[in-house]
């Protein structure tokens, strides 16, 4: 009890009471602040600064691809707007030439035909026709076979196989509709801008009207020859008739040179008639 009422005494015990408060007090505080910093530290996240930037970068990249697409698909079109004007300008040029084209494939298929080249060879459509079905007739003509017995489908199937040079030449053809063709084909290998052999194409001229113009010619010479054969002959009689007429005192004799001359010249008129009316009728033809 002594202690009790000693101040001193009171007076340390109240101050450690407060000291053991304010420790308690300040382990709480340390234990609240501990806490608090936990979760806050847990609570912060730095990924959306980190992905916002790459988001960003995405969405541009994204627009940068988009628009080359664009652009791409833009430059395609405008290549196959090009492709197709130069195919249509091809097809324009091949089906307004006179001489007719053929592109035969490796394997001896017709591919390609233009107009001019159905006209020549007689058929509606020789595309998908083999170089046999339709030079199945057709031989060289004697000026460019000088010899030799090959087909023309054998000289074509020939340039398939072994791809070389041009080759010119004339042949004698036979549509299907038995009408007599000459024309003149030269076959040239085609090939790929890799190098890799095609097939081959037949350019196809139509000389029939050329070679029966020749052919009338021909004859026209061998008629004028004949003829001036036939002229000099009569003009020779009439003149041997003409002097013995000249020096005959005979009147019979007379009036039988006088016949022969005049036989003589209707004969020679016939001729020159015959003739004349020939070269009219053939130049009308080629009116």
């Amino acid at each position: 009890m002594k202690l009790l009422s000693n101040p001193i005494v009171v007076r340390m015990a109240v101050m450690l009471f407060i000291t053991g408060f304010g420790c308690w007090v300040a382990t709480l505080l340390l234990r609240r602040m501990r806490r608090v910093l936990t979760e806050e530290s847990f609570e912060i996240d730095p990924a959306p600064e980190l992905e916002q930037f790459p988001l960003h970068t995405y969405n541009a990249v994204i627009q940068q691809l988009k628009q080359q697409k664009h652009e791409l698909m833009s430059e395609q079109q405008v290549e196959r707007r090009r492709a197709k004007t130069s195919e249509n300008i091809s097809a324009a040029v091949l089906s307004n030439l006179s001489s007719g084209v053929l592109f035969v494939t490796t394997n001896g298929l017709v591919r390609n035909a233009n107009g001019a080249a159905k006209s020549i060879l007689g058929f509606a459509s020789p595309v998908g026709m083999s170089v046999n079905e339709i030079f199945r007739e057709a031989r060289l003509s004697s000026a460019s076979s000088a010899g030799s017995q090959e087909t023309l489908a054998a000289i074509v199937r020939a340039s398939l196989r072994e791809p070389s040079g041009s080759r010119s030449m004339e042949a004698d053809y036979l549509t299907p509709g038995s009408e007599r063709r000459i024309f003149e084909i030269t076959i040239s290998p085609v090939y790929a801008p890799s190098g890799e052999a095609l097939g081959s194409a037949c350019l196809i001229t139509d000389k029939t009207e050329f070679a029966s113009i020749q052919r009338q010619q021909d004859l026209r010479g061998e008629m004028s020859g004949e003829m001036a054969l036939a002229l000099r002959n009569s003009l020779a009689t009439i003149s041997s008739y003409a002097q013995q007429l000249a020096v005959s005192r005979d009147p019979a004799l007379v009036r039988q040179l006088a016949v022969d001359i005049v036989s003589e010249a209707a004969d020679l008129d016939h001729t020159i008639g015959g003739f004349l009316a020939g070269a009219r009728a053939a130049k009308a033809a080629q009116a």
